[in-house]
């Protein structure tokens, strides 16, 4: 197959949903002699903040003269980001090898076993472990999980430190309606004797996490406890054991974004104590200060201002109204909203309303997308208005400013859609 057959074969199995567990994965693994044990592994879980944690862990370590393969999902500009080395998609050449050698196992795991179809997820899952456990080797691997951790296909390898960001109420469908159910789920990132570095902010989740990490021997680092961030204004310390690193000012807006850089830096500071690494200090800062993050608080145009920004769930609406206030100044702003299923849409609204002069609401293609009468079904919204080809909406607004916001899917296609320079 060339490039594009190879995409479609992979896209094709979204037909297949979502299938929790990792039997699949582990019995394809297994085919192909068990990739994942060959890499030094860093997995990062949580519900909001993974992406941005792993392009800071990263740059940290590509400015350290490290070859580190990442794993991130979903892709905002190119399907090939998902498994990127140094920070650049793999070639297209490159995706038709890995689906040369997945897609036999996987029809063979369709015809001589019961466990089921794999997932597009578990497809792409296994071709990252077959690239960087087998075809191109590298220092390490930043692999974000997907949904949830304990039944998701990025949790069949032993990682040399785990990090949490974050716990908040997201597919609760599938992970759990209560922040202690997620956890459970999500808390599977802990592995026994690993350390783990989390970011959790509810109570009862918060004590299940520490519970956990105790039982699993693991040593746990805690944002707040273990962990100091000292903001002020654009710039941030930092304080862990004897370290102080002062006056770090990212390109990443939000305070949120400083509690991300400060898990990055952590988990750095481990691996550097351990010898797992060796770790110039000022060029860690270098690579996690220059870091950009495509759809996360992402400036596209200054007339009319414009923003991108992958708000997918309470937390991140909450960290969106936050930036939009405190660092560009604005009590009211346009909003375009598009949302997919599974996403507690109805608070999401709520609280954009705060910001909102004008809702625009839309939608687009994806399986799970809602269309936009669902979006605003039993909302009683003021100043809403439809919009059927939100691509000419964007190419023709001039009202004050503009926040494109929703479905990480939905920013995807923007960008892919619409040219910015």
């Amino acid at each position: 197959m060339n490039y594009l057959e190879s995409l479609y074969w992979i896209h094709e199995r979204t037909k297949f949903g979502i299938k929790p567990g990792v039997k699949r994965m582990e019995w394809m693994l297994e085919k192909l002699n068990n990739p994942q044990d060959n890499i030094k592994g860093i997995h990062v879980g949580g519900t909001n903040g993974k992406g941005s944690t792993v392009a800071y862990l990263r740059s940290a370590l590509v400015e350290n003269n490290y070859e580190v393969g990442t794993f991130t999902s979903p892709y905002i500009e190119t399907f090939n980001e998902r498994i990127s080395l140094n920070g650049q998609p793999i070639t297209n050449d490159e995706i038709v090898e890995l689906v040369s050698r997945v897609k036999p196992v996987s029809e063979t795991l369709e015809l001589e076993t019961e466990l089921g179809n794999a997932t597009e997820f578990e497809i792409i899952t296994t071709m990252m472990f077959l690239y960087f456990g087998e075809i191109h080797p590298v220092d390490f691997v930043i692999i974000e999980a997907g949904l949830g951790i304990k039944n998701d296909s990025t949790n069949v390898f032993n990682p040399i430190i785990s990090i949490l960001t974050s716990i908040g109420l997201d597919h609760t469908d599938i992970l759990g309606n209560s922040y202690l159910d997620i956890a459970k789920d999500k808390g599977d990132i802990i592995k026994p004797n690993t350390p783990i570095i989390y970011s959790v902010k509810n109570e009862d989740a918060l004590k299940y996490i520490r519970d956990y990490a105790v039982e699993q021997n693991a040593t746990p680092i805690e944002l707040d406890r273990e962990i100091v961030v000292v903001s002020q204004d654009d710039k941030f310390t930092y304080r862990y054991k004897d370290y102080e690193l002062e006056t770090i000012i990212l390109n990443m807006l939000g305070d949120h974004q400083k509690e991300n850089a400060a898990l990055a830096i952590t988990a750095l500071i481990e691996l550097n104590e351990a010898d797992i690494i060796e770790l110039d200090f000022n060029k860690m800062i270098d690579g996690i200060e220059n870091v950009n993050w495509v759809g996360r608080i992402e400036q596209v145009k200054d007339q009319p201002l414009m923003i991108i920004d992958g708000a997918h769930n309470n937390e991140s609406v909450e960290a969106l109204i936050d930036t939009i206030k405190y660092y560009y100044g604005r009590d009211q702003i346009d909003i375009l909203f598009s949302a997919i299923k599974g996403k507690p849409i109805s608070d999401m609204l709520d609280k954009l309303e705060e910001i909102a002069s004008k809702f625009y609401v839309t939608d687009f293609n994806f399986p799970k997308a809602l269309a936009k009468e669902e979006i605003i079904e039993n909302k009683n919204i003021e100043n809403v208005e439809l919009v059927d080809d939100y691509t000419k909406f964007i190419e023709n607004y001039n009202g004050h400013g503009l926040v494109i916001t929703g479905s990480l899917y939905f920013i995807s296609e923007v960008k892919a859609r619409l040219n910015f320079e």
